[in-house]
């Protein structure tokens, strides 16, 4: 592994000098940029005002209530004045007041506060959704990096053996078949080099998209340096929190089901000025009080139909959550045993670049006194190549899957 963090940094030397960006400059961006977890934090906000519309809810109520009408009788024709009383003039102040328990006023409150920390466990859960995706973009972008580095040092060394190739080749210690052969290959290696840009360009606007940056310039990014995080128990995750919430809710709701059964008592009292006008109605101002009561009695099984639909719900929860924890230990191990196949396949491919690596030097070596074929210091060539593309790509996949592991860490 000393080896391949020596050659990886060797790759991007050339990209020190020049700025750099790491992993945390995009992931900070992202979460200022996301709509998403704007949304929970205005959900959040919304949650804590719905608390104190509960409580301003029992509070006195008090309102200005005036109706007027006027019946008139046209040539006997009209309303019946007994009815009407010919029309009507009120101006009031009516000031209601509901009562409840305390307990059914803290299971109102509860239910608004479990809500409350299902947005923040939902916030919690979509960061950290928001990370592994920039995460395995930047990896994407770093890796083309790594790619695009190797394959222009590469260029460099055939365009240097292309040199002394053609020098060779003029003074006829080499055909000239050989060297089209040789140029062949420089020639592809040009291509598989502007191919990298190519795509380097492309994985880096698709970071800049994801994380909200308006900029089409592509800057070199930082190795993201990953490292294992120690993963809690499968009951120590949000996604699990998440479950331990509906549960409280469905509980909840059940005692909120509960109280609406509960009898209900309004007191009120108004004020003011009410009169049909047929009797001294500069009289009629005065006060009245009084209270509702409301018990319910039947309501055609609504109670037990509704019971039925929270059962309903803790069973598709409980199958959830079962399938969850089943699923977590298996995920993780299948994670693993993959991390563990890739880092022993980099050791492996790590001792064949170190035995390709002096292959060709040696032949650089014989090829400047003709006494090597060109077919052969081709082969090793290709070896070299396909060994360096090969540890490339184990070495972004064993990232990759280190993002996925620590995906399940917990907050």
């Amino acid at each position: 592994m000393k080896f391949l963090i020596g050659m990886i940094l060797l790759l991007l030397g050339e990209l020190g000098l020049a700025q750099t960006r790491n992993l945390d400059y995009y992931l900070s961006f992202a979460r200022s940029n996301s709509p998403l977890l704007k949304d929970y934090k205005n959900q959040f906000e919304t949650n804590r005002v719905d608390s104190q519309l509960i409580k301003a809810n029992y509070l006195l109520q008090v309102n200005g209530i005036s109706a007027n009408s006027y019946a008139p009788i046209i040539g006997g024709f009209g309303y019946d004045y007994a009815i009407t009383n010919g029309g009507q003039v009120s101006a009031l102040v009516q000031a209601n007041q509901t009562f409840v328990s305390k307990n059914n006023l803290a299971t109102q409150l509860k239910s608004v506060h479990l809500q409350g920390q299902s947005i923040t466990n939902g916030s919690a859960i979509a960061e950290k959704d928001l990370k592994k995706t920039i995460t395995s973009q930047y990896i994407a972008v770093y890796g083309d990096v790594v790619i695009m580095n190797f394959t222009k040092e590469t260029l460099s060394l055939l365009q240097r053996e292309e040199t002394i190739l053609k020098n060779l080749t003029q003074n006829n210690v080499y055909r000239q078949t050989d060297y089209l052969s040789f140029y062949v290959s420089l020639q592809q290696q040009q291509l598989t080099y502007k191919q990298s840009e190519i795509q380097f360009k492309n994985d880096y606007a698709m970071l800049n998209y994801l994380c909200g940056i308006v900029d089409t310039a592509a800057s070199p990014v930082a190795d993201p340096d990953l490292h294992l995080s120690i993963l809690p128990g499968a009951t120590a995750t949000p996604l699990y929190r998440q479950y331990v919430i509906d549960s409280l809710k469905l509980i909840n709701d059940r005692s909120l089901l509960d109280y609406n059964y509960k009898p209900k008592l309004n007191v009120f009292a108004d004020a003011g000025f009410n009169s049909s006008f047929t009797y001294q109605g500069y009289k009629n101002f005065g006060t009245s009080v009084g209270l509702n009561l409301v018990v319910p009695i039947y309501d055609g099984k609504q109670r037990q139909l509704k019971y039925r639909k929270i059962d309903i719900g803790e069973r598709t929860r409980s199958n959830y959550r079962d399938f969850y924890l089943r699923q977590y230990d298996q995920q993780i191990a299948q994670l693993r045993q993959q991390l563990q196949a890739t880092e022993s396949l980099i050791d492996e491919i790590d001792g064949q670049i170190k035995y390709s690596s002096t292959l060709i030097e040696v032949n650089g070596k014989l090829l400047e006194k003709g006494d090597i074929r060109i077919t052969d210091f081709i082969l090793a060539i290709n070896t070299y190549l396909n060994a360096r593309y090969l540890l490339n790509q184990n070495y972004i996949s064993r990232l990759q899957i280190i993002n996925q592991i620590n995906y399940w860490e917990s907050i």
